[in-house]
């Protein structure tokens, strides 16, 4: 027997609605990872996008443990002399909530094209709404009539020799 290697033809992507409500940041971003990079499905290829979308809504009431609200800083560089730019965590959520979390799963993607291809399937949004309401319906609405088994009078029933006689 082969092993199986999944093809970008056999990819089936799903959508993933998840609250950041009340949840730790490494936390969440690690199972949001996960979600991008596909490795909850028994299809996962490494050298393959073959990750769900992710949607992550309340981005400015993650928690965070510690002191790290005060004490954490992003930084980057503009490549000039004294071009180094600091940026408080504090600050951060207060102004870009979102780009804690981005930043956060982005760390834990791979760092090449696949990890930008994985990326750009999480969409995270600071309130409680989001815009892909009709795309996470959708997919319900299809796992739903999967699940509905066929009504017992439209199948042929299967009958044995005893009831036949």
């Amino acid at each position: 027997m082969k092993t199986y290697s999944a093809s970008a033809a056999d990819v089936e992507r799903k959508w993933h609605v998840l609250d950041a409500g009340g949840q730790t940041l490494g936390r969440l971003a690690s199972q949001v990872a996960q979600l991008l990079k596909g490795k909850h499905k028994p299809q996962y290829t490494p050298h393959l996008d073959v990750g769900d979308f992710v949607i992550v809504v309340n981005a400015a009431s993650v928690r965070l443990t510690g002191r790290k609200v005060s004490q954490k800083a992003y930084y980057r560089h503009s490549q000039y002399h004294g071009g180094l730019k600091v940026v408080r965590l504090e600050k951060m959520l207060a102004t870009r909530p979102t780009r804690v979390i981005e930043h956060a799963v982005r760390g834990m993607l791979p760092h090449n094209r696949l990890g930008e291809a994985m990326f750009r399937k999480l969409k995270v949004y600071s309130g409680r709404t989001h815009p892909h309401e009709s795309q996470v319906r959708a997919q319900a609405k299809g796992e739903k009539r999967a699940a509905q088994p066929a009504s017992p009078a439209s199948e042929p029933r299967a009958t044995t020799p005893r009831e036949e006689a």
